[in-house]
This record gives C-alpha cells, sequence and structure tokens, in this order.
C-alpha cells in the first residue's frame, strides 16, 4: 500500500530503500533484460582506416556484411584530404574532442587516419569477486597484510555476504568496463562452494545473457576453496620431499568449517549444466602435493567426462622447496588421453610464477612435456607483482631491525619477484598470454579492467620495447588470449548460430565447431568475423593538440581512450 501511495507520487520505494542502503554512488543493479545503452549499430562500412599489417601511410576501407558480421572485403581508400583545423584561441570557445555519436541514417563510419586491430579478450578473470574494496558492502574486510593467505580469508568471509543482486551489480560494472575498453570476449570465474552454492553461477548465466552481441562471457565453474583436504580418511600430510612454498601455503580448515565433500559435490553438479563450457580449480590450496595431485586428476577427468574446457590456478609460488606440479598436470592429460577424448578443448594454466625458477634443463624437459598438448600459461602480472614474494611472518621486522643497524640491503635484495616471462616463452615455442586476473580486491587491489593496462605493464616487466615485441603483447591480450579460450584467434567468435561463424568456424558454447587454421600477426582478412577496436580520434575531429596513434607498437605504449568498439559487426560502443 504505501509503495503504492509512494509510486503515484513519482517515489520510488525500492529504490530510496537501496539508496539509503547503499549510497547514492552504489545504486543496486536492475534486474532488466536490458542495457540502460544504446543498441548495437549494424556497419556495412569502415570508412579510411589503419591496418596493422600494412603502411601506417595506407588507408583502407573495411566492408561488412551486416546480416553475418563478417568482413566481406578490403580495399584502399582514397588518401584523406582533411587536415587538423588549426589551434583554438581559447579552450573555452570549442572542445578539442567530442564522443562520436551514433549515426542515426547510415551504417557507414568514417574514421580517418585511426588505426583498426583485432578486439581484446579476457582470457581470465574473476566475474564473482570485482570492486569488493570499493562496495560499501564490504567496507569492513579491507587488507591489512597484503598477504596471500589474507586475501583468501577477506574472500572467503566477503563470499558468506554475497547475494544476487550485489553479485550482478558488480559482475555487470567489470564487463562494462571491460566493453568499453575494447574486449569483446572474455573468460569469467564464477566460484563454487559451501559458502557461495551456485549463486555465482546463477548470477553469471544472468550477466552473460545480458551481454550477449556486445561482450560474450565465456564462464568457468570454479572451486577456489579445497576440495580434499580435511576429508575423513585422507591423509594430509605433506611428502618429505616436498614443500608447498610459503606464497600459497594455507592451513586445512577443518571439516566442522567446510565440508569439501560438499565443495566437491557441487562443482560436480556445476559441471554437469550446458551453461558452463569451462571448469577450475586450485590444487595449491590443499595441504599437501599428494592432495594437490589428487585435486589435479580429479578435475581432469571431471572436464573429459563433461567435455569441458580446463582452466588451473597453478604453482603460485616462488618458493625454490616447492615441487612443481605442472609436470603432473601434463602426465595426467596424457595418461588420460586428453586430446582423444576430449578434442577440440583446451587447458589453461594461470599463474605458474614457480616456473620462473626453472633452470634450462628443466625448461627443456617442460617443452617436450607439453609437446603437441593444447596447453597455454595465461601470465597474471598485475596479480603475481603484488602477491607473490612477500616476506614471511615475521621477516619484515626483521628486515627493519636490520635497516636500523644498517644492513637491511641484503634481504631486501634477496626478496623475490615474479611472473611467467611470456614473450620469453613465446619466442621458444610455448602457447601464452596475458590476463587481468582480479580487479580492486585484496588479491589485487590496483588496475582496471583494460587488458591494454596488463600489455602496457609488460613492456617494463619483459623489458619488451621493439614493434615486434608490441605486436606480441597485444596479441597477448588479443589473438593469443582468444585462442587460449578456445575461441580462434583472428576472425574467430564464440556462441554464435549457424553460419555465422566466419572463417573460424561455427561456434557454440565456447567451442569451435569446424577446423579453425590458426594464423599469426594481426592482420585483417575476407571472412573474419568484424570483432575490432578502432583506437583514435577521427581525422576530420582532430584539432592540433590531438596526438594521433597510428601503429600497434603505439596503442600498447599509449592508447588513449578513444575507441570504437566492434562486435560481429555492429557497432557497441564509441568514445
Amino acid at each position: 500500500m504505501a509503495a503504492d501511495f509512494l509510486a503515484s507520487h513519482g517515489i520510488n520505494l525500492q529504490a530510496e530503500m537501496s539508496r539509503v542502503q547503499f549510497g547514492a554512488s552504489h545504486p543496486p543493479p536492475s534486474s532488466a533484460s536490458s542495457l540502460p545503452l544504446p543498441p548495437p549499430q549494424p556497419l556495412t562500412l569502415l570508412r579510411s582506416v589503419l591496418l596493422p599489417d600494412l603502411s601506417p601511410t595506407e588507408h583502407h576501407d573495411i566492408h561488412i556484411s551486416p546480416t553475418t558480421g563478417t568482413i566481406t572485403s578490403i580495399t584502399p581508400s582514397a588518401p584523406p584530404s582533411t587536415s587538423p583545423p588549426p589551434l583554438p584561441l581559447s579552450f573555452t570557445a570549442a572542445p578539442l574532442s567530442s564522443a562520436l555519436p551514433y549515426p542515426q541514417d547510415t551504417s557507414v563510419r568514417s574514421l580517418t587516419d585511426c588505426i583498426c586491430l583485432p578486439s581484446l579478450c579476457h582470457p581470465h578473470i574473476h566475474l564473482d569477486k570485482p570492486h569488493l574494496l570499493s562496495h560499501p558492502r564490504y567496507s569492513h574486510l579491507q587488507p591489512q597484510s597484503g598477504a596471500f593467505a589474507e586475501a583468501l580469508s577477506l574472500t572467503a568471509k566477503a563470499k558468506e555476504l554475497f547475494e544476487e543482486e550485489d553479485l550482478l551489480q558488480r559482475a555487470n560494472w567489470l564487463v562494462k568496463e571491460s566493453m568499453e575498453a575494447g574486449v569483446t570476449h572474455m573468460r569469467a570465474f564464477v566460484e563454487v562452494d559451501t559458502s557461495v552454492g551456485m549463486r555465482g553461477v546463477r548470477a553469471g548465466e544472468m550477466v552473460r545473457d545480458l551481454w550477449r552481441g556486445r561482450c560474450e562471457v565465456q564462464l568457468v565453474a570454479f572451486a577456489q576453496e579445497a576440495v580434499f583436504s580435511g576429508l575423513e580418511g585422507e591423509d594430509d600430510g605433506e611428502d618429505e620431499d616436498e614443500g608447498r612454498g610459503k606464497d600459497a601455503s594455507i592451513k586445512p580448515m577443518s571439516p566442522e568449517i567446510k565440508s569439501k565433500e560438499t565443495n566437491k559435490s557441487l562443482l560436480e553438479t556445476a559441471a554437469a549444466l550446458p551453461s558452463i563450457p569451462v571448469l577450475g580449480s586450485t590444487p595449491y590450496v590443499e595441504s599437501s602435493p599428494a592432495l594437490s595431485r589428487k585435486n589435479i586428476t580429479w578435475i581432469i577427468s571431471l572436464a573429459i567426462t563433461h567435455r569441458k574446457h580446463l582452466d588451473l590456478h597453478l604453482d603460485y609460488t616462488l618458493s625454490p622447496t616447492a615441487s612443481p606440479q605442472i609436470f603432473h598436470v601434463l602426465s595426467t592429460l596424457r595418461d588420460l588421453n586428453w586430446t582423444s577424448r576430449n578434442p577440440g578443448k583446451t587447458v589453461c594454466l594461470g599463474h605458474c610464477t614457480r616456473l620462473t625458477l626453472f633452470t634450462a634443463e628443466e625448461w627443456k624437459r617442460l617443452r617436450e612435456a607439453v609437446g603437441d598438448l593444447p596447453v597455454y600459461c595465461v601470465g597474471l602480472p598485475t596479480s603475481d607483482l603484488f602477491m607473490m614474494g612477500r616476506p614471511e611472518m615475521g621477516e619484515e621486522e626483521e628486515e627493519e631491525e636490520e635497516e636500523e643497524e644498517g644492513d637491511g640491503a641484503k634481504s631486501e635484495r634477496d626478496r623475490p619477484r615474479g611472473t611467467l616471462q611470456v614473450p620469453w616463452m613465446i619466442q621458444r615455442g610455448f602457447k601464452a598470454c596475458l590476463g587481468v586476473n582480479n580487479v580492486g580486491n585484496a588479491f589485487t587491489p590496483q588496475g582496471s579492467a583494460d587488458p591494454l593496462s596488463v600489455a602496457c605493464l609488460g613492456v617494463g616487466i619483459y623489458q619488451a620495447g621493439t614493434g615486434k615485441d608490441a605486436e606480441v603483447l597485444y596479441e597477448c591480450v588479443s589473438t593469443r588470449a582468444r585462442e587460449a579460450i578456445g575461441l580462434g584467434g583472428v576472425g574467430g567468435n564464440v556462441e554464435a548460430g549457424p553460419g555465422e561463424g566466419g572463417r573460424g568456424g561455427d561456434v557454440e558454447d565456447g567451442e569451435v565447431k569446424k577446423g579453425f587454421q590458426q594464423r599469426e600477426g594481426l592482420g585483417l582478412k575476407e571472412g573474419d568475423i568484424a570483432d575490432l577496436v578502432v583506437y583514435g580520434e577521427p581525422l576530420e575531429k582532430r584539432t592540433t593538440l590531438y596526438r594521433a596513434r597510428r601503429s600497434v607498437q603505439e596503442i600498447v605504449y599509449d592508447a588513449g581512450r578513444e575507441r570504437v568498439v566492434i562486435r560481429a559487426g555492429k557497432i557497441v560502443r564509441v568514445e
């Protein structure tokens, strides 16, 4: 009655209550099936753009089929004749730039002198726990030490507070910001365990459906918590010759706190869902190397049984005494005949920081062990650099005392930092890419949802400053990332209907149905699905204050904010 009375006077009671609860800056998401965004705008022609594999002085027109969303032809265009306007007499006389409006009467877009590249892809991002540090519901769960065990504990406490509206709100923030950056495809982790149940899966399904056609979301049912540790009859003792490593060590939870049997059965239930194309687990959170290996064998078998892709958080340590589990993963994949029993499915291994301590002989052994398996390593540098190499409990106090005594430099020199050397691995024949992982939580407080920020960070981390280096780094957050999650590289697609696969072949539920011919580089070809990002302000809109970026190298160094995002031949975002 009260709600109806207030509504008759233009007052939304639910909205006002939510404003009081969450604050004006954090309204709850709408449960409607539409987004408060302009509808995708079909394209038939992108005019006078620059292409990555051609001269920066050559301009081309990209012709797109409005029915299939594929590139039908790429033709040379006339040289642009527009020169940048003179510098304004005052900064208030005219805007220096403006957002490009959606055309009302044409599917032709002139983006003169802007570089057109394949769209971006998240190969590894967590959909259910972004922005926990900035959301008022979790304001009491702020990091104090920044340690990995603390991040696990804070996240476990946060998960107990997860509700559908909250999950939808934060997930939609993440997808929106990703799409605005140029992401058209993402592999998104949602946790499944006794504290959160299937709430993350249900929210993930709604988010996936809501953004379909703008940004495709490939869901991973993910076991962050231990699956076997603490179960009756399981041996939690460590092998004498195998340390777990200080970075990823956690104490096993008692059965009274977490039922590992239930964690296991919940993920097995999620594995049977057709909406879940990927399964994942975290072997290193088990209480011993033996149980970590049991976790690995179980999740591989489960993925084969249900014909799913596999994505593991693996070997997250910089301790030289920790035995790397990657070799057990590879031998189990071969023993269980992954390639023949689960054809077309890829295996992604995230973090793997222990590999950075490998000797030349160990790298050689790893390359031979991978062989022709569809295994991809995913570097996650923003998280790895924040988490890895922290002092053990009490070491920080010892370092402070040493510094006061004038002998603190040694301990700081001995403090290791590490993340996968992704470009180096690619040069040596490994399949690898880069991901964002987390945004705004205790695992990774810093950074944004823009994959290009990781590519840019990679220039410094990997000392990769050449033009060729920049192309590889862009591929790592675009075409190589898409290939890693089973969608193909340039021109691949996801969840397309019959006949919409383009050069990449038909794709349903994250699986390429027809053979995909992977090609290197960023060049666009006829038949590719038009999943694109056009970077920069069009020539006709520039002033002399605008700095153009005409190469992949410049985009990786500093892409700027002006991006037109195109998903399957339709503009889904313009700025």
